[in-house]
Protein backbone atom coordinates (compact mmCIF):
# COMPACT_ATOMS: atom_id res chain seq x y z
CA UNK A 1 0.00 0.00 0.00
CA UNK A 2 1.06 3.54 -0.94
CA UNK A 3 2.76 5.11 2.24
CA UNK A 4 1.24 8.39 0.58
CA UNK A 5 -2.07 7.64 0.75
CA UNK A 6 -1.68 6.34 4.37
CA UNK A 7 0.20 9.54 5.56
CA UNK A 8 -3.09 11.89 4.08
CA UNK A 9 -5.78 9.40 5.50
CA UNK A 10 -4.05 10.10 9.50
CA UNK A 11 -4.55 14.08 9.07
CA UNK A 12 -7.82 13.85 7.19
CA UNK A 13 -9.24 11.88 9.23
CA UNK A 14 -8.03 13.82 12.04
CA UNK A 15 -9.64 17.08 10.40
CA UNK A 16 -12.80 14.99 9.57
CA UNK A 17 -13.60 13.99 13.10
CA UNK A 18 -12.45 17.34 14.25
CA UNK A 19 -15.32 19.51 11.92
CA UNK A 20 -17.83 16.64 12.48
CA UNK A 21 -17.68 15.73 16.05
CA UNK A 22 -15.49 18.04 18.28
CA UNK A 23 -16.06 21.58 16.36
CA UNK A 24 -19.78 21.43 16.88
CA UNK A 25 -19.43 20.36 21.04
CA UNK A 26 -17.44 22.83 21.18
CA UNK A 27 -19.81 25.51 19.29
CA UNK A 28 -22.73 24.03 21.40
CA UNK A 29 -20.92 24.27 24.62
CA UNK A 30 -18.24 26.30 24.95
CA UNK A 31 -18.87 29.69 21.95
CA UNK A 32 -16.59 31.85 24.66
CA UNK A 33 -13.14 29.53 24.29
CA UNK A 34 -14.25 28.37 20.88
CA UNK A 35 -11.90 30.72 18.76
CA UNK A 36 -9.16 30.41 21.79
CA UNK A 37 -8.60 26.71 21.11
CA UNK A 38 -5.87 25.47 18.97
CA UNK A 39 -6.47 22.41 17.25
CA UNK A 40 -4.32 19.91 15.37
CA UNK A 41 -2.44 16.21 15.48
CA UNK A 42 1.03 16.93 16.47
CA UNK A 43 3.44 15.47 19.31
CA UNK A 44 4.15 11.48 20.33
CA UNK A 45 3.39 8.86 17.04
CA UNK A 46 4.57 7.80 14.15
CA UNK A 47 1.62 9.08 12.01
CA UNK A 48 2.34 12.43 13.67
CA UNK A 49 5.11 12.25 11.30
CA UNK A 50 3.39 11.05 8.53
CA UNK A 51 5.01 7.46 8.72
CA UNK A 52 2.53 5.55 9.74
CA UNK A 53 2.22 2.19 7.61
CA UNK A 54 0.51 -0.93 8.28
CA UNK A 55 2.99 -2.51 10.35
CA UNK A 56 2.66 0.47 12.54
CA UNK A 57 -1.10 0.56 12.93
CA UNK A 58 -0.91 -2.64 15.51
CA UNK A 59 -0.55 -0.37 18.43
CA UNK A 60 -1.20 3.40 19.69
CA UNK A 61 -3.64 3.69 16.32
CA UNK A 62 -6.69 5.56 16.12
CA UNK A 63 -8.36 8.99 15.33
CA UNK A 64 -8.24 11.66 17.72
CA UNK A 65 -7.13 15.11 17.89
CA UNK A 66 -5.48 17.69 20.13
CA UNK A 67 -7.39 20.39 21.66
CA UNK A 68 -4.43 23.26 22.84
CA UNK A 69 -5.45 25.18 25.76
CA UNK A 70 -3.59 28.29 27.65
CA UNK A 71 -2.81 27.59 31.17
CA UNK A 72 -5.82 29.86 32.40
CA UNK A 73 -8.66 28.44 29.77
CA UNK A 74 -7.37 25.34 31.09
CA UNK A 75 -8.48 26.31 34.62
CA UNK A 76 -11.88 27.71 32.93
CA UNK A 77 -12.82 24.56 30.62
CA UNK A 78 -10.41 22.22 31.03
CA UNK A 79 -11.86 19.33 33.22
CA UNK A 80 -15.43 19.52 31.58
CA UNK A 81 -14.03 19.87 28.20
CA UNK A 82 -12.18 16.88 28.48
CA UNK A 83 -15.12 14.98 29.50
CA UNK A 84 -17.26 15.74 26.76
CA UNK A 85 -14.04 14.75 24.10
CA UNK A 86 -13.30 11.72 25.57
CA UNK A 87 -17.28 10.90 25.31
CA UNK A 88 -16.95 11.66 21.77
CA UNK A 89 -13.73 9.91 21.19
CA UNK A 90 -15.30 6.29 23.02
CA UNK A 91 -18.17 6.68 20.90
CA UNK A 92 -16.03 6.87 18.09
CA UNK A 93 -13.18 4.49 18.38
CA UNK A 94 -13.77 2.19 21.55
CA UNK A 95 -10.36 0.39 21.40
CA UNK A 96 -8.08 3.54 21.77
CA UNK A 97 -5.51 2.70 24.16
CA UNK A 98 -4.18 4.65 26.95
CA UNK A 99 -0.87 5.63 25.62
CA UNK A 100 -2.88 7.20 22.54
CA UNK A 101 -5.74 8.75 24.67
CA UNK A 102 -2.89 10.56 26.61
CA UNK A 103 -0.94 12.15 22.95
CA UNK A 104 -4.26 13.52 21.79
CA UNK A 105 -7.12 15.29 23.73
CA UNK A 106 -7.20 18.47 25.98
CA UNK A 107 -3.86 19.67 27.27
CA UNK A 108 -2.71 23.24 27.94
CA UNK A 109 -0.12 24.79 25.30
CA UNK A 110 2.80 24.80 28.22
CA UNK A 111 2.36 21.04 29.16
CA UNK A 112 2.28 20.15 25.45
CA UNK A 113 6.04 21.59 24.42
CA UNK A 114 7.34 21.08 28.16
CA UNK A 115 6.63 17.25 28.43
CA UNK A 116 8.02 16.45 24.45
CA UNK A 117 11.32 18.96 25.13
CA UNK A 118 11.50 18.23 28.56
CA UNK A 119 11.95 21.56 29.72
CA UNK A 120 10.03 24.72 31.18
CA UNK A 121 9.09 26.25 28.07
CA UNK A 122 7.39 29.86 28.03
CA UNK A 123 4.87 29.52 25.73
CA UNK A 124 3.36 32.52 27.26
CA UNK A 125 5.90 34.75 25.48
CA UNK A 126 6.91 32.28 22.93
CA UNK A 127 10.82 32.85 24.09
CA UNK A 128 13.09 30.51 23.82
CA UNK A 129 16.50 31.57 25.91
CA UNK A 130 19.76 30.01 24.57
CA UNK A 131 20.05 27.94 28.02
CA UNK A 132 16.93 26.58 27.12
CA UNK A 133 17.90 25.61 23.60
CA UNK A 134 21.18 23.99 25.46
CA UNK A 135 19.21 21.84 28.33
CA UNK A 136 15.78 20.99 25.80
CA UNK A 137 15.88 17.13 24.84
CA UNK A 138 17.28 18.26 20.96
CA UNK A 139 16.13 14.24 19.63
CA UNK A 140 12.62 15.42 20.42
CA UNK A 141 12.56 19.12 18.64
CA UNK A 142 10.91 17.63 15.08
CA UNK A 143 7.99 16.07 17.62
CA UNK A 144 7.51 19.18 18.85
CA UNK A 145 6.57 20.75 15.26
CA UNK A 146 5.65 17.61 13.48
CA UNK A 147 1.96 17.22 12.24
CA UNK A 148 -0.56 19.73 11.41
CA UNK A 149 -2.40 23.13 13.30
CA UNK A 150 -5.87 22.81 11.98
CA UNK A 151 -7.07 26.16 13.66
CA UNK A 152 -5.73 28.72 16.56
CA UNK A 153 -7.14 32.14 16.16
CA UNK A 154 -5.10 32.92 19.50
CA UNK A 155 -2.39 32.07 18.15
CA UNK A 156 -0.03 31.19 21.24
CA UNK A 157 0.02 27.35 19.94
CA UNK A 158 1.65 28.13 16.90
CA UNK A 159 3.62 30.96 18.27
CA UNK A 160 6.10 28.96 19.85
CA UNK A 161 5.63 26.39 16.66
CA UNK A 162 7.40 28.74 14.94
CA UNK A 163 9.98 30.12 17.08
CA UNK A 164 11.66 26.22 17.13
CA UNK A 165 10.92 26.43 12.95
CA UNK A 166 12.75 29.31 12.92
CA UNK A 167 15.90 26.88 14.33
CA UNK A 168 18.59 27.35 16.06
CA UNK A 169 20.47 30.77 16.96
CA UNK A 170 23.79 30.77 15.36
CA UNK A 171 25.68 30.32 18.44
CA UNK A 172 24.06 27.22 19.51
CA UNK A 173 24.01 26.06 15.82
CA UNK A 174 27.67 26.14 15.57
CA UNK A 175 27.90 24.15 19.27
CA UNK A 176 25.74 21.41 17.86
CA UNK A 177 27.88 20.71 15.00
CA UNK A 178 31.12 21.26 17.16
CA UNK A 179 29.87 18.34 19.31
CA UNK A 180 29.15 16.23 16.76
CA UNK A 181 31.59 17.13 14.48
CA UNK A 182 33.82 15.49 17.41
CA UNK A 183 31.95 12.77 18.33
CA UNK A 184 32.31 11.33 14.66
CA UNK A 185 35.72 11.96 14.56
CA UNK A 186 36.16 10.11 18.08
CA UNK A 187 34.43 7.37 17.42
CA UNK A 188 34.77 6.69 13.65
CA UNK A 189 38.59 8.40 12.88
CA UNK A 190 40.14 7.58 16.27
CA UNK A 191 38.22 4.60 18.46
CA UNK A 192 37.19 2.67 15.98
CA UNK A 193 41.01 1.71 14.55
CA UNK A 194 41.73 1.29 18.51
CA UNK A 195 39.22 -0.79 19.07
CA UNK A 196 39.69 -2.85 15.70
CA UNK A 197 43.47 -3.35 16.67
CA UNK A 198 42.37 -4.93 20.25
CA UNK A 199 40.30 -6.98 17.92
CA UNK A 200 37.06 -5.66 20.50
CA UNK A 201 34.81 -6.26 18.23
CA UNK A 202 32.04 -4.88 20.63
CA UNK A 203 33.31 -1.75 21.11
CA UNK A 204 34.08 -1.28 17.18
CA UNK A 205 30.12 -1.90 16.76
CA UNK A 206 29.45 1.11 19.27
CA UNK A 207 32.14 3.30 17.44
CA UNK A 208 30.17 2.15 14.18
CA UNK A 209 26.90 3.55 16.05
CA UNK A 210 28.12 6.74 17.12
CA UNK A 211 29.20 7.33 13.67
CA UNK A 212 26.69 6.42 12.05
CA UNK A 213 24.17 8.66 14.49
CA UNK A 214 26.55 12.11 14.39
CA UNK A 215 27.19 11.64 10.86
CA UNK A 216 22.86 11.80 10.25
CA UNK A 217 23.21 14.62 12.67
CA UNK A 218 25.34 16.54 11.32
CA UNK A 219 23.60 16.18 7.60
CA UNK A 220 20.24 17.42 9.77
CA UNK A 221 22.18 20.77 11.15
CA UNK A 222 23.50 21.56 7.58
CA UNK A 223 20.39 21.58 6.48
CA UNK A 224 18.86 23.40 8.96
CA UNK A 225 15.80 21.24 9.72
CA UNK A 226 15.18 18.90 13.21
CA UNK A 227 15.45 14.83 12.54
CA UNK A 228 12.71 12.39 13.46
CA UNK A 229 13.23 10.13 16.20
CA UNK A 230 16.27 7.53 15.66
CA UNK A 231 13.87 4.77 13.72
CA UNK A 232 12.53 7.56 10.94
CA UNK A 233 16.07 9.45 11.02
CA UNK A 234 17.45 7.43 7.92
CA UNK A 235 14.30 7.15 6.39
CA UNK A 236 13.99 11.32 6.49
CA UNK A 237 17.22 11.62 5.64
CA UNK A 238 16.75 9.97 2.05
CA UNK A 239 13.77 11.87 1.29
CA UNK A 240 15.13 15.50 1.95
CA UNK A 241 18.90 14.47 0.04
CA UNK A 242 18.95 15.17 -3.54
CA UNK A 243 22.15 13.91 -4.34
CA UNK A 244 21.46 10.83 -1.95
CA UNK A 245 24.90 10.24 -1.81
CA UNK A 246 25.65 10.76 1.97
CA UNK A 247 22.53 8.65 2.64
CA UNK A 248 24.07 5.74 0.29
CA UNK A 249 27.81 5.63 1.94
CA UNK A 250 25.61 5.52 5.64
CA UNK A 251 23.65 2.56 4.66
CA UNK A 252 26.98 1.02 3.43
CA UNK A 253 29.16 1.52 6.46
CA UNK A 254 25.67 -0.08 8.54
CA UNK A 255 25.58 -2.70 6.35
CA UNK A 256 29.33 -4.42 6.20
CA UNK A 257 30.62 -6.71 8.29
CA UNK A 258 33.58 -5.69 10.72
CA UNK A 259 36.01 -7.76 9.38
CA UNK A 260 38.63 -8.26 12.08
CA UNK A 261 41.44 -9.79 9.45
CA UNK A 262 42.11 -6.87 8.00
CA UNK A 263 43.67 -5.84 10.95
CA UNK A 264 46.27 -8.71 11.61
CA UNK A 265 49.16 -8.16 12.69
CA UNK A 266 48.95 -4.50 12.06
CA UNK A 267 50.03 -2.15 15.37
CA UNK A 268 48.04 0.86 16.06
CA UNK A 269 49.43 4.25 14.53
CA UNK A 270 47.71 7.29 15.18
CA UNK A 271 47.70 8.76 11.70
CA UNK A 272 47.63 6.04 9.66
CA UNK A 273 44.16 5.08 7.55
CA UNK A 274 44.02 1.11 7.04
CA UNK A 275 41.89 1.26 4.00
CA UNK A 276 41.95 -2.52 3.50
CA UNK A 277 38.87 -2.17 6.40
CA UNK A 278 36.04 -1.22 4.31
CA UNK A 279 34.78 0.82 6.81
CA UNK A 280 37.38 3.33 7.38
CA UNK A 281 37.20 4.10 3.95
CA UNK A 282 33.59 4.89 4.28
CA UNK A 283 33.69 6.64 7.23
CA UNK A 284 36.67 8.80 5.26
CA UNK A 285 34.08 9.32 2.24
CA UNK A 286 31.65 10.31 4.66
CA UNK A 287 33.62 12.79 6.19
CA UNK A 288 34.79 14.32 2.76
CA UNK A 289 31.27 14.97 1.83
CA UNK A 290 30.44 16.16 5.18
CA UNK A 291 33.52 18.54 4.93
CA UNK A 292 32.48 19.51 1.32
CA UNK A 293 29.01 20.62 3.05
CA UNK A 294 30.05 22.95 5.48
CA UNK A 295 32.31 24.54 2.84
CA UNK A 296 29.91 24.91 0.52
CA UNK A 297 27.58 26.81 3.35
CA UNK A 298 30.11 28.73 4.05
CA UNK A 299 30.86 27.04 7.69
CA UNK A 300 34.98 26.34 6.81
CA UNK A 301 37.22 27.52 4.33
CA UNK A 302 38.68 24.04 3.28
CA UNK A 303 37.95 20.87 2.82
CA UNK A 304 39.76 18.38 5.51
CA UNK A 305 38.23 14.90 6.09
CA UNK A 306 39.39 14.74 9.79
CA UNK A 307 36.75 16.24 11.43
CA UNK A 308 38.08 16.60 14.99
CA UNK A 309 40.56 19.52 12.93
CA UNK A 310 37.44 21.69 12.39
CA UNK A 311 35.95 21.28 16.05
CA UNK A 312 36.24 24.79 17.48
CA UNK A 313 36.70 26.84 14.27
CA UNK A 314 33.65 26.87 12.39
CA UNK A 315 33.74 30.54 10.50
Amino acid sequence: MDRKVLDNSVFDRSRRFYEAEVKPMIHEKFPEAEARIAVGIAGEGSDCFGYDDCMSRDHDFGTGVCLWLTDEDYKKYGNLLSILYNEFVNKHDSNLTERLMERRGVMTIHSFYSNILNIDCDTEHAIITDDDWRRLDHNCLATAVNGEVFRDELGKFTAYRQALLDYYPDTIWKERIDMELHLFSQAMQVNYARSMTRKDIVAAEMCRAQGINSAMQLFFLLHRTYPPYYKWTFKRMEEIEEAGDISELIAKLAGIYLDRSKWEGLPYVADRLNLKDEAVSLTERIATRIATLMEEIGLCKYIDPYLERYVGKLL
